[in-house]
C-alpha cells in the first residue's frame, strides 16, 4: 500500500513537470473615478471551459497584484471582484508569454439594480470586508457529500483537528453560527460534521463578539474567532438531513440521525445518536470520523471526557453513549430573534487501570502501585433559550435562560500499596465506593444596551443570577493497613449524605464615552458579585447492633456556610481604527470571604483587595501580516477549603488542613502573536507566545512520615512561571488544477518552574518540553491523497536540589493517512500510527502500531453510503503514558477499545429549494 501511493506520487510529479507550466500575471487595480488604488480586492484566474479556479490573490495597499499559478492550458480567464464595484474579466493568452503585465484595471461603482433587473457578478473565492474574511464555497473543490468540516479543511489559513477543533490563522474558533443564529448551543461539531457543503453559500470568519457587542460596534475578542455558515438563499426552504446505522463484531454498534426543517427565517432541527465505540455520535460514522475519539490520548484520572460540558465517558475505557436534541430558531418579527434548544446525553462507561508511581523525597524515594476499576453512569438534560429584541436603532435587549439537570452513579474499587526504596511494604489499602448523585442548575442572563449619539457612546447593564443544588449519597468500605514500628489498621464502613446549594448574582454596569468620534473612548465599569454556598456532608458509620448507618461521625462530617462577595470598579481607554485596536483598563477588586462551620467553632472572615490591569493591542500591517499582544494582572483569592483550619481526615493516608493566613495569588500574564498568510503563495506563518508569572501561589505543603503517610496543608510561594510558545509554517503548492502539495512544520515549547515543599524542604523544579512536527499532504483530485506526519516530544525535568536526579523522556509518533477516490463511487481510507515510548517502565508496552481502515461505497445516486471499517487492524491499541511532575513520575495504562469490524449504512435526504417553494421530493430516485 505504501509503495503504491509513493508510486502514484512519483508519477504525478513526473506528469506535472512534463505538462504544467508556471505563469505570472501582474497589474494594478484602481478606482475608475478617483484613480486611487483599491486594496483587498480579489484577483483570480480560472479555466475557460468550466470556470474552475486555478489560482487567486489579494491586492495590496497600492492596488498591485501578482498572480502566479501552474496550468497546461494556453488561455485563462482573469477575473477581478471587489465589494461595491462592477466585476472585471479578461481572457489572457499564456501560450507563448508566461510573464504578463496587464495595464491598470479601473473598476466602476456597481449599480445594484436597474429597474426590476438585478445585476449579479460571480463571487470571488476570498473577500475581505472590513473585519470579516469571507470564503465563497463554490470556488473550493471537495469530495462528494463533503461536510462543512471537510470544506473548512480546504480553506486557506483554516485548520481542523480530529476532535473537530478549528483554528483560523492560528486562532481558535469558539463559536459556529448558521445564518447568524446558534445551532444546538455551543457545540461546533454538530454543525460542521452534519451540514453538507451543497447547501452552503458562504463561510464568514470574524473575531468572536456577542450580539450586544455587534450592536454597539465594539471590537470582538481578538483571541477567538467565530464562523458564520450562510445557507444559499436558493436552498433555504425544505427538509434535509441524514440517518445512519452500523453493527460490528464484539457487539459494537452505532446509530445517528439528524433532520432539519428550514423555512426562510424559521429553522427546526432534531438529532439522536448512540454507540458503544467511544464516539459522541454526531459524525454518522462516515470515513475516518467513524472512529470517534477512541484512540491514543491522555485523559483525566477518572477517565471521563466531555464536549462543551456534555459527558461521554472516557477515551480510555469503554463507553456506551446516547444523545438526543432539538433546536429551534426563528425571527418572531423584524426586530426580534428567538432560539431554544434541548439536549439529552447519557453514558455508561467502564475502565480498569494500572498505575506505577515513583515518589521523590529530598532524602528518599518510595514507590506506589495501584489498580482500579471504575463504572460510571450519567444522564443529563440541558435546556437553553435566547431572545434578542431590538426595540429601536438605539436599544437592544438580550435574554438567555439556561437549565441543566443531571443524575448518575459512580462505582469504583481500588487497591494500592506503597513500598520503600528497599522494596519493603509500608502501607496498603483497599477501597470500594458507590455514590448516587443528582444536580440542578438554573441560570438567567439579561443584557440591556442603549446607544446614544452618533459617535459610538452607549450604556449597558447586565444581570446574571444562578441557583444550583446537588445531592450525593455515598457508600464507602475501606481497609487501610499502616506498617512500621507502630502498625495500625483502619477500617471504614460509612454512608455520607451530601448536599450542596449555591445561590449567586452578578450585576455589571458599563458606560462608554467617546473622546474622538468612533475611535477613542473612555470606558467606565462597575461589577458586584455575591455567591452564597451551603456545603453539608453528614457521615454515618455502620452500627453492628442496628445493622444500619446510624452512628454520626463528627470528625468526617461538615456543615459549612460560605459567602464570597466582591465589587470591582474599573476605568479604561479604547482606541479602534481599521487596522489597529488598543485598550488599557485598570480595576480594583474588593473581595470578602466568610465561612462558618455549624459543627465546630470554626469561623473566619478575610478581606482580599487588589489592583488588576488589562492591556491589549492588535494591529494589521497589511493584507498578509498582523500581530496582537496583551498583558493582564489578575488576583485569585484562596479557596475556602484552603483557608479553613478544618482538619479533613477522610483519607487515612493523607490528612488535610487549611491555612487561614494565606495571601491571594498575584499572576502576571503576557501574550503576543504574529500571523502571516500570503494568498498568492499559499504560504502561512503564525506564532504564539504566552508567559505567566505567579507570586504568592497557593500550593500544597505535604510532609511524609516514615510509613509514607501524608499530612498536607497550604502555603504561599514565589517564583512560579509557565511559558508556552508555538510557531508553524505551512505552504500550499498548486502543482496544477488537479494536484497540490502542502507541507507544514511546527514547533511547540512548554516550560514550567514550580516551587514546592517536600517534607518541609523548599525546592524548585523545571520542566521543559519540545515538540517539533513535520507533515506533508499530497492530493491528486479524484484519485488519491497521502499525508505522512512525524512528531517527537522531548521532556526534561531538572531540580535545584542535588538530592533529585534530572530526567529526560522521549515520545515518538509517526503517522500515515491515505485516501483513494477511484473509482468515483469508492473511497478507501487508512490511518496508521506508530507510537514509541522508550522510557516507560518494564511492565508497560513501549510501542504499538495503531491502524484503522475503512472502505465507503456510494449508492442511490450518492444519497446512500455503505461503509465497512476495521478498527485497530493489528490489534495493538494501547494508551500507556508517562507523566512527570515536580515530585513524582507515573506510568499508567488502562482499558482501551479493542479491534472490531463494522458495516455501516447512511442515507441523506434533501428537499431544499428557493425561498417560498419546495423542490419535489426525490428521496428514492
Amino acid at each position: 500500500m505504501k509503495f503504491n501511493h509513493l508510486l502514484f506520487l512519483f508519477i504525478g510529479l513526473i506528469s506535472f513537470f512534463a505538462n504544467a507550466q508556471q505563469f505570472t500575471i501582474s497589474g494594478k487595480l484602481i478606482d475608475g473615478s478617483t484613480q486611487t488604488p483599491l486594496e483587498a480586492a480579489t484577483v483570480f484566474a480560472e479555466t475557460l471551459k468550466d470556470s474552475t479556479l486555478i489560482t487567486y490573490t489579494i491586492t495590496d495597499s497600492n492596488g498591485d497584484f501578482v498572480l502566479k499559478g501552474r496550468t497546461s492550458l494556453d488561455k485563462v480567464n482573469l477575473y477581478v471582484s471587489f465589494v461595491g464595484y462592477q466585476p472585471y474579466e479578461q481572457i489572457i493568452d499564456i501560450s507563448t508569454n508566461k510573464d504578463i503585465t496587464v495595464p491598470n484595471i479601473a473598476l466602476d461603482f456597481r449599480v445594484e439594480t436597474l429597474g426590476d433587473v438585478i445585476v449579479k457578478g460571480r463571487s470571488a473565492p476570498v473577500s475581505i470586508k472590513k473585519d470579516t474574511l469571507e470564503f465563497n464555497v463554490s470556488s473550493f473543490q471537495t469530495k462528494k457529500d463533503a461536510t462543512v468540516e471537510d470544506l473548512l479543511r480546504e480553506l486557506p489559513g483554516v485548520e481542523v483537528d480530529e476532535q473537530g477543533n478549528i483554528t483560523v490563522n492560528g486562532k481558535p474558533v469558539n463559536q459556529i453560527l448558521v445564518n447568524g443564529k446558534p445551532f444546538f448551543g455551543d457545540d461546533p461539531t454538530i454543525a460542521t460534521r452534519n451540514l453538507t457543503k451543497d447547501i452552503i453559500d458562504k463561510i464568514q470568519v470574524t473575531d468572536t463578539k456577542t450580539k450586544s457587542e455587534a450592536f454597539t460596534g465594539e471590537a470582538g475578542d481578538d483571541q477567538n474567532k467565530s464562523i458564520n455558515i450562510t445557507i444559499d438563499e436558493e436552498k433555504n426552504k425544505g427538509i434535509f438531513g441524514r440517518v445512519a446505522a452500523g453493527a460490528g463484531t464484539d457487539e459494537r454498534f452505532e446509530y445517528a440521525g439528524l433532520v432539519n426543517y428550514f423555512d426562510n427565517d424559521l429553522r427546526i432541527s432534531a438529532l439522536g445518536s448512540g454507540n458503544n465505540i467511544n464516539s459522541p455520535g454526531f459524525s454518522f460514522g462516515e470515513i475516518e470520523k467513524m472512529f470517534g475519539n477512541a484512540r491514543y490520548i491522555s485523559v483525566s484520572d477518572n477517565g471521563s471526557f466531555n464536549i462543551n460540558g456534555r459527558s461521554f465517558g472516557g477515551n480510555s475505557g469503554i463507553t456506551n453513549s446516547r444523545n438526543a436534541g432539538f433546536n429551534y430558531a426563528d425571527n418572531w418579527s423584524e426586530n426580534t430573534e428567538a432560539s431554544a434548544d434541548y439536549f439529552y446525553s447519557g453514558s455508561n462507561s467502564f475502565e480498569e487501570e494500572l498505575s506505577s508511581r515513583e515518589n521523590i523525597l529530598p532524602d528518599n524515594r518510595y514507590f506506589s502501585n495501584s489498580s482500579s476499576t471504575r463504572v460510571n453512569n450519567n444522564d443529563s438534560h440541558a435546556v437553553n433559550g435566547r431572545v434578542e429584541k431590538k426595540i429601536d436603532s438605539t436599544f437592544f435587549i438580550e435574554y438567555r435562560p439556561q437549565f441543566n439537570y443531571n443524575e448518575g452513579d459512580f462505582r469504583s474499587e481500588r487497591t494500592e500499596e506503597t513500598r520503600n526504596a528497599d522494596g519493603e511494604i509500608s502501607n496498603q489499602s483497599a477501597t470500594a465506593s458507590n455514590s448516587l448523585r443528582s444536580g440542578r442548575n438554573f441560570e438567567n442572563d439579561l443584557s440591556l444596551t442603549r446607544k446614544y449619539g452618533a459617535n459610538g457612546a452607549f450604556v449597558r447593564l447586565r444581570l446574571n443570577g444562578e441557583i444550583n443544588d446537588n445531592n450525593t449519597d455515598s457508600y464507602l468500605n475501606s481497609t487501610t493497613q499502616i506498617y512500621g514500628d507502630d502498625p495500625e489498621t483502619i477500617e471504614r464502613d460509612q454512608f455520607t449524605d451530601g448536599k450542596q446549594a449555591i445561590t449567586s448574582y452578578d450585576i455589571q454596569g458599563e458606560w462608554r464615552i467617546p473622546l474622538v468620534a468612533k475611535k477613542l473612548f473612555v470606558n467606565l465599569q462597575y461589577s458586584l458579585n455575591n455567591e452564597h454556598r451551603k456545603d453539608r456532608q453528614s457521615t454515618y458509620d455502620f452500627d453492628e447492633n442496628s445493622l444500619d448507618y446510624t452512628n454520626f461521625n463528627l470528625s468526617q462530617s461538615t456543615d459549612f456556610t460560605n459567602n464570597n462577595r466582591s465589587s470591582r470598579p474599573e476605568i479604561g481607554m479604547n482606541y479602534r481604527s481599521e487596522n489597529t485596536n488598543a485598550s488599557f483598563d485598570v480595576g480594583y477588586v474588593m473581595r470578602t470571604l466568610k465561612s462558618d462551620d455549624a459543627l465546630r467553632d470554626i469561623n473566619f472572615d478575610s478581606d482580599f483587595d487588589a489592583i488588576e490591569l488589562r492591556a491589549n493591542l492588535w494591529h494589521k500591517f497589511n493584507q498578509k501580516w498582523s500581530m496582537w499582544s496583551g498583558y493582564n494582572l489578575n488576583n485569585d483569592a484562596p479557596g475556602v477549603r484552603q483557608l479553613s483550619p478544618y482538619v479533613d481526615v477522610s483519607d487515612p493516608l493523607n490528612t488535610i488542613q487549611g491555612n487561614p493566613d494565606l495571601s491571594p495569588e498575584n499572576r502576571h500574564s503576557l501574550y503576543m502573536g504574529v500571523n502571516n498568510y500570503d494568498f498568492q503563495s499559499r504560504a502561512g506563518f503564525n506564532s504564539y507566545f504566552n508567559a505567566n508569572i505567579t507570586n504568592d501561589r497557593v500550593i500544597s505543603r505535604t510532609t511524609v512520615d516514615e510509613n509514607f503517610v501524608r499530612t498536607t496543608t497550604y502555603a504561599n510561594v514565589d517564583g512560579n512561571y509557565n511559558i508556552y510558545s508555538r510557531a508553524s509554517f505551512s505552504k500550499n503548492i498548486e502543482i496544477d488544477t488537479l494536484r497540490t502539495l502542502k507541507y507544514e512544520f511546527s514547533m511547540n515549547v512548554n516550560a514550567n518552574r514550580n516551587v514546592n515543599f517536600n517534607n518541609d524542604v523548599q525546592y524548585a523544579s523545571k520542566t521543559i518540553a519540545y515538540s517539533p512536527g513535520l507533515g506533508l499532504r499530497f492530493t491528486w483530485k479524484k484519485l488519491f491523497e497521502i499525508r505522512p506526519e512525524y512528531t517527537v516530544e522531548i521532556t526534561r525535568n531538572s531540580y535545584n536540589l542535588d538530592l533529585f536526579d534530572d530526567r529526560e523522556f522521549l515520545r515518538h509518533e509517526v503517522r500515515l493517512r491515505t485516501t483513494t477516490f477511484w473509482p468515483k463511487e469508492l473511497e478507501w481510507n487508512n490511518d496508521i500510527r506508530y507510537y514509541y515510548n522508550p522510557n516507560l517502565a518494564g511492565a508497560f508496552q513501549k510501542s504499538s502500531v495503531f491502524w484503522n481502515s475503512s472502505i465507503a461505497y456510494s449508492v442511490m445516486q450518492d444519497k446512500g453510503l455503505i461503509t465497512f471499517k476495521v478498527y485497530d487492524l493489528l490489534n495493538q491499541n494501547t494508551n500507556a503514558r508517562r507523566t512527570a511532575t515536580q515530585d513524582y513520575i507515573q506510568d499508567v495504562q488502562s482499558t482501551v477499545l479493542q479491534q472490531y469490524f463494522m458495516l455501516n449504512f447512511s442515507y441523506k435526504f434533501n428537499t431544499l429549494g428557493k425561498k417560498g417553494e419546495v423542490r419535489e421530493n426525490n428521496w428514492f430516485d
